[in-house]
């Protein structure tokens, strides 16, 4: 259907007498008409309002509108038929209605190229903003750009049928993705889970996550490993975090008692607040404007900086004049930003293969790594698997597809992984961080220098504890190291191969 042929079908709905005053108006701008009993019928555009009449709606009026919609569901919203038009009713005590809200949907081609490095990730994404600013627009193209372009089995869960349109066929705007509409609002989450059992989905869409059974769900669907992309109520990611309802989207919020040392080491308080398990959704982007997008590239990231007393950063991304979408300079996430004394790259990205998530999760949190825990994979540098399924046949197809590397641990306890992690990243409990940054920083500038010269090299004297992180990061660099001396100033001395 085209563009013009589709408002007019919204303005069809209406009594003769308003569609002849909106004849001359910019039908492309129009945003909503109400009607209200006893009130005069208003047109509204962007900045301003058009009177659409001399005299106050009366019942026949509404009545007229009535006639040619659709039935209203629970939540007192309808629609028109293969469109994206959005009716909603205001009712009186007796169930009667009084007034009309008749919103103008328009699929708008374009906005997701804001977000489509994202959303072809993989990661589970969630767009948060204030009423009106375009998520569920957003939301349509990605399920078209998702099931069209790339190729996905897409299900939408269209609870208030907006974003597929009302009636039975889907609007076009949506591309081959399936839609399952829901009979209930209360249902919506008991779709949720039937979308992913029933259909095999990749993907599923859903619009306004907003109760815990929902929140729940979206968590179903994402240890499943479908890729969710959603909305919630809420304006931005802080605020999501402080709704106690919701805030298991971003990984919820609990209060622990800190060790004295720990404390100690934080500048805080014993008693705190902490993230309580891994986000939902891989990622939350906020809907500023139209143009504008602040994106969390790691929830959990953001979020622990949140609770520390930081600023959750993001990326903003901005739609210029010429089309062309910006991204601006990231602000800080602190969350991370201590986190790993030997590598201070790009986080590394651990997958547990036969391991509990959230207890190696917990780990990584416990000693700060720069590191995060993947759903996927396909998404990891470095597999953890259990000593006991290391012969796995697709454990070994994993790590042939993604070039990772394996590591293993022989139970399944967070005392073992602490153990592992603890290696592998060079902590040393009890140690100032900025000591073992010296301690890692002097290895690599004589790995640097016995490779460009063919010299050995000294090293500045270490405690017995660091010179074992020094010897591990040789091995990583196929080198040799010998402890010389005497403690206090007994020191590693670097040999060329």
């Amino acid at each position: 259907m085209a563009y013009g042929d589709d408002i007019q079908v919204l303005v069809q709905a209406l009594p003769d007498s308003l569609q002849t005053v909106l004849a001359s108006a910019p039908l492309h701008d129009l945003l909503e008409v109400v009607m209200d009993l006893g009130r005069v019928p208003e047109a509204r555009f962007p900045g301003r309002t058009l009177r659409l009449a001399d005299r106050p709606a009366g019942r026949d009026d509404l009545d007229h509108v009535l006639a040619r919609v659709g039935d209203f569901d629970a939540d007192n919203r309808t629609g028109i038929e293969r469109t994206l038009h959005r009716i909603s009713a205001i009712r009186n005590r007796k169930g009667q209605v009084i007034g009309l809200t008749l919103r103008v949907g328009r699929a708008v081609f374009g906005t997701v190229d804001m977000i489509y490095d994202l959303i072809e990730t993989g990661a589970n994404l969630l767009l948060v903003g204030p009423p009106g600013v375009g998520k569920t627009t957003m939301l349509r193209e990605t399920a078209r750009v998702l099931a069209d372009q790339m190729g996905k089995r897409v299900v939408v869960v269209d609870t208030s049928n907006e974003i597929a349109g009302d009636g039975d066929i889907p609007h076009p705007a949506i591309g081959s993705a399936r839609r399952m509409q829901v009979p209930h609002p209360e249902r919506q989450h008991a779709v949720m889970i039937e979308a992913v059992e029933n259909h095999m989905p990749e993907v599923i869409i859903v619009d306004e996550i907003g109760t815990q059974a929902e929140a729940l769900a979206a968590r179903t669907i994402a240890e499943r490993g479908v890729q969710l992309i959603g909305t919630a109520h809420g304006t931005t990611l802080e605020n999501l975090l402080m709704n106690p309802t919701l805030s298991d989207l971003v990984g919820g919020v609990h209060t622990v008692t800190l060790g004295d040392e720990e404390a100690r080491f934080r500048g805080t308080q014993k008693t705190v607040n902490e993230r309580k398990a891994p986000p939902t959704f891989d990622m939350v982007v906020e809907i500023v404007t139209h143009v504008e997008l602040l994106v969390h590239l790691d929830t959990a990231v953001a979020v622990d900086a949140v609770l520390r007393g930081g600023v959750p950063g993001g990326e903003r991304r901005v739609r210029g004049v010429n089309g062309k979408v910006e991204a601006c300079e990231s602000t800080a996430e602190t969350a991370g930003s201590d986190a790993d004394a030997s590598s201070p790259g790009r986080r590394v990205r651990i997958y547990p293969y036969a391991l509990s998530r959230d207890s190696l999760e917990r780990v990584v949190r416990d000693l700060r790594l720069d590191a995060r825990v993947v759903r996927q994979p396909q998404d990891a540098d470095m597999i953890i698997a259990l000593r006991s399924r290391v012969e796995d046949q697709r454990l070994h197809g994993y790590l042939e597809e993604t070039g990772a590397h394996l590591y293993e641990v022989k139970r399944n306890s967070t005392a073992q992984m602490r153990r592992l992690l603890q290696s592998l990243f060079c902590v040393v409990e009890g140690m100032k961080e900025e000591e073992i940054r010296r301690a890692v920083k002097d290895v690599e500038e004589a790995v640097r220098r016995v490779n460009a010269e063919g010299v050995p090299v000294e090293l500045a004297p270490q405690p017995s504890a660091l010179r074992r992180i020094q010897h591990r990061l040789l091995v990583r660099h196929n080198l040799a190291g010998e402890s010389v001396g005497s403690e206090p100033v007994r020191h590693l001395v670097v040999h060329p191969n």
